[in-house]
């Protein structure tokens, strides 16, 4: 991680001042770039609003991403003039970089973040973070593109954002409408879960974290926001919707369908030979097991430790129990298969008995797959997060702290 050196106001806002206060509820990031001109209006704009409209104990925090223009300096000003303000210097660039950094170093219970330009209506900002402060979900995003949302943009920028969108439904079946409003919250205790997994350092951060937090059950509350585009966007819309593709690519190739078609390939292929190998001495029927039962347990170890990222033996005897259920289905799915062949043909060869074979348990492979997602490996870390407390503070409790 890139050096990063913090200079902290007098004291945090809505906080108590002195030595013995207590962290904020709810700590408000701000990646920032050679921003010199936007920032102190955006900034004293989000203070004045937090001060006066938000019922949390908050501290904003600047992220100056490398900035080459006067940025740095005016952040500092900020912060020696404002209460609750504080700014982070990086050597580097990238907005997964700045929230990453902030994120880790956060003693929040919530941590949330927002670009520079305020395109985003501040009156969100309370009910994106209410849900994560009450512990009723994990994530929230600020969605342009859910139903009662209200967005000022070109036809171009739109058409990009909902194609992007459309592309992460199809390709990693994401539930959540807008990857990539620049306006999130997180719980610090779900950030330091995912941050770790999270490879990205600049615009497909986001993307990234919340395909992982959907991939293991975590709950995404989605508000629908006012939003107006900032004309004087500098990102560079083609280099970011290759890289963003890039990363959809990478997720794919590590999507636990993947992972999970990747396995059964290794123990169809297995399977085929032992086949191929007891067929002469047990008979069709018997060598179908056979081979069926040597390759099973492997499979459905292999699947828990890479498909479904389940580690230790807590559960690894009811796993196999249940694995050993799904056999079944695919020994009575190709067994079937195996005596309508041999009902029309009965010295069929070799190649065709195999091919049948082959064929009834890669139908066997669709309901083993269903079978183990919401059967057997049904998100093991949401049933975790159920069974624990989950609520961070009530309104009143935050009130506490203020």
């Amino acid at each position: 991680m890139p050096s990063a050196t913090a200079r902290s106001a007098p004291h945090d806002g809505l906080a108590p001042a002195g030595p013995d206060r207590r962290p904020p509820v709810v700590e408000v990031v701000v990646p920032v770039h050679d921003e010199q001109a936007a920032l102190p209006g955006s900034i004293r704009r989000l203070h004045e609003h937090l001060s006066t409209a938000f019922p949390f104990a908050w501290r904003i925090v600047v992220v100056d991403n490398a900035s080459t223009d006067a940025t740095p300096q005016v952040a500092r000003a900020l912060a020696d003039d404002l209460p609750g303000v504080r700014v982070v210097r990086l050597d580097e660039k990238g907005r997964g970089r700045a929230l990453r950094a902030a994120w880790t170093a956060s003693d929040a219970d919530v941590l949330c973040y927002m670009d520079v330009d305020l395109s985003t209506d501040l009156r969100a900002l309370l009910p994106l973070v209410a849900p994560l402060v009450s512990g009723h979900s994990d994530l929230a995003i600020g969605s342009r593109l859910a139903t009662g949302s209200n967005v000022v943009r070109g036809p171009k920028r739109e058409l990009i954002s909902r194609a992007y969108n459309r592309i992460l439904r199809l390709s990693l079946h994401a539930r959540f409408t807008d990857a990539q409003c620049g306006f999130k919250a997180i719980r610090a205790d779900v950030a330091q879960r995912l941050l770790p997994q999270v490879r990205d350092q600049a615009w497909f951060f986001d993307t990234e974290l919340l395909v992982l937090a959907q991939r293991q059950g975590l709950r995404i509350h989605e508000v629908p926001v006012d939003w107006v585009d900032d004309p004087d966007s500098r990102v560079d819309l083609v280099r970011t919707a290759a890289d963003d593709l890039k990363g959809v690519a990478r997720l794919l190739a590590t999507a636990p369908i993947t992972r999970f078609l990747a396995i059964g390939v290794v123990s169809t292929l297995a399977y085929a030979l032992l086949y191929l190998l007891l067929r002469p001495g047990l008979g069709a029927g018997v060598a179908n097991v056979a081979a069926l039962a040597a390759t099973a347990v492997a499979n459905t170890q292999a699947n828990r430790r890479f498909t479904f990222r389940v580690r230790g033996r807590r559960h690894l005897a009811r796993h196999h129990a249940q694995g050993a259920a799904v056999f079944v289905l695919t020994v009575l799915l190709t067994s079937g298969a195996l005596a309508v062949l041999h009902a029309v043909d009965r010295a069929p060869a070799r190649v065709v008995e195999l091919a049948v074979l082959v064929g009834a348990s890669v139908l066997a492979t669709v309901s083993r797959y269903v079978a183990l997602r919401f059967w057997v490996f049904a998100h093991p870390e949401a049933r975790a997060r159920a069974a624990a407390p989950t609520a961070l503070a009530t309104p009143a409790e935050a009130g506490e702290r203020a």
